[in-house]
């Protein structure tokens, strides 16, 4: 709780203003993204879970053939829909393997150990609830069996560009080399695909990124007012940049416990980033991190892409 006070308090007195996306997810967080997976609007869910749905076979017989027995560590799990068909393809093909689900959600921790292992007997799990790195980290006291790390849905698109780099620098320096990294990366595509995406026809995103609002009050004694703030996407089809933002409609100030913070009329706080790539970028951040493409599963539209690193 300090930490996450710590942070919204840091973003509040920045400027711009900002809000970390990893605070979305609280346990009605959750629920509403399950909801925008689900959305018309937001393909990004259907293309990535066509390619496990389509391709886990031959995804399990390339892992098999490049590692061995190995185990798979799942950097922001979820509820491990697209995984679960790779993760029972693996089973399929004989594979001993742990699986390791790592969220920042505990609630989402508890649902994959309670759920996971009546879907698919027999296998192995260890959840491990905390931050990407610091989890991944723990990975060689775990096991010394070669890893496939996954890292699906589009998550490594949330971190700025210019950010992106260091981090995928910090995922190869917990592995060994050959250890192989699946990133699921969104393809820069018709803009007007994406704008919708974060925008959909329903209002489950403007409801998500309110919710963040709505966790400050309930968790850290805030009074924001949610009919006071308006969700914003906006997408540069140059930069392949899409970033949410909180509107605030009128001068205001907020209190979070004892501290108040002054918003202007239609200024904003940054909630999100959410990168889309180009083919060649992603192969140019793959050599830049440590890494080398090995290969590339895209859906049947081209929309999404399944990049296969490996550490060198």
């Amino acid at each position: 709780m300090e930490i996450f006070l710590k942070d919204v308090q840091d973003g509040l007195n920045a400027s711009p203003k900002y809000l970390q996306s990893k605070y979305f997810y609280d346990k009605k967080g959750d629920e509403l993204f399950q909801q925008i997976m689900h959305s018309e609007d937001y393909y990004l869910t259907r293309c990535e879970l066509e390619i496990f749905q389509q391709q886990s076979g031959k995804l399990a017989e390339f892992f098999k053939s490049k590692l061995g027995d190995f185990d798979v560590w799942e950097l922001g799990a979820g509820d491990a829909t697209k995984s679960s068909y790779l993760l029972k393809a693996l089973k399929d093909q004989d594979v001993d393997f742990i699986y390791y689900p790592v969220d920042i959600s505990a609630n989402i921790i508890e649902w994959l150990q309670q759920n996971l292992p009546g879907k698919l007997p027999g296998l192995k799990l260890h959840g491990m609830q905390g931050e990407y790195l610091a989890m991944l980290n723990q990975s060689k006291t775990q096991s010394a069996k070669p890893k496939l790390v996954l890292f699906l849905g589009s998550n490594v698109g949330n971190i700025p560009l210019g950010e992106t780099g260091a981090f995928l620098s910090s995922i190869r320096n917990c592995l060994n080399v050959h250890d192989i990294l699946m990133i699921g990366m969104d393809l820069k595509k018709n803009p007007h695909i994406i704008r919708r995406a974060y925008n959909d026809r329903d209002g489950i995103t403007s409801h998500f990124n309110l919710n963040l609002l709505e966790r400050i009050n309930r968790e850290l004694g805030g009074d924001f007012c949610l009919d006071k703030f308006h969700h914003y996407p906006s997408y540069d089809p140059i930069s392949g940049t899409c970033k949410s933002f909180l509107v605030s409609l009128e001068k205001q100030q907020v209190s979070i416990g004892a501290e108040k913070f002054d918003f202007e009329k239609n200024e904003c706080i940054q909630t999100e980033v959410s990168q889309k790539y180009s083919v060649s970028q992603t192969s140019s951040l793959a050599k830049l991190s440590g890494f080398e493409p090995i290969g590339h599963f895209f859906d049947s539209r081209n929309y999404f892409l399944e990049a296969v690193w490996e550490c060198v």
